[in-house]
């Protein structure tokens, strides 16, 4: 399966839609789009993952990148994810307790860091 992203502004948000799976092979579209994002200035990113279907470790990788990368201009990276198969690759691997997870995009943009 191949990976979507699409992305949108709510606020001083920026809202990162992604469907399909981040893995090896599409993790990079993700990295990429990212990077790119921080490089035009959109600091305060909302990774929406309600379309994601599987995640592997390199797509964990990925979004540790990309919160470093927000963090080093004082930003903040929020997810969006209530799927269980999903949510417990974050909690086994501990990073619940690194990523702000949220039940909804307007939660997320709601949040205040």
């Amino acid at each position: 399966m191949d990976l979507s992203l699409s992305t949108e502004t709510m606020g001083d948000r920026t809202i990162v839609r992604v469907g399909g799976e981040i893995d090896v092979y599409t993790a990079p579209k993700l990295r990429e789009q990212l990077v790119e994002l921080v490089n035009d200035g959109s600091f305060h990113l909302v990774v929406d993952m309600e379309g994601v279907d599987f995640l592997d470790s390199t797509g964990l990788g990925v979004l540790i990148g990309g919160l470093k990368r927000v963090r080093a201009h004082e930003g903040s990276l929020r997810l969006v994810c209530n799927q269980e198969r999903i949510l417990k690759i974050f909690r086994i691997t501990g990073l619940t307790k690194v990523f702000p997870i949220h039940t909804s995009v307007e939660e997320a943009v709601a949040a205040t860091d």
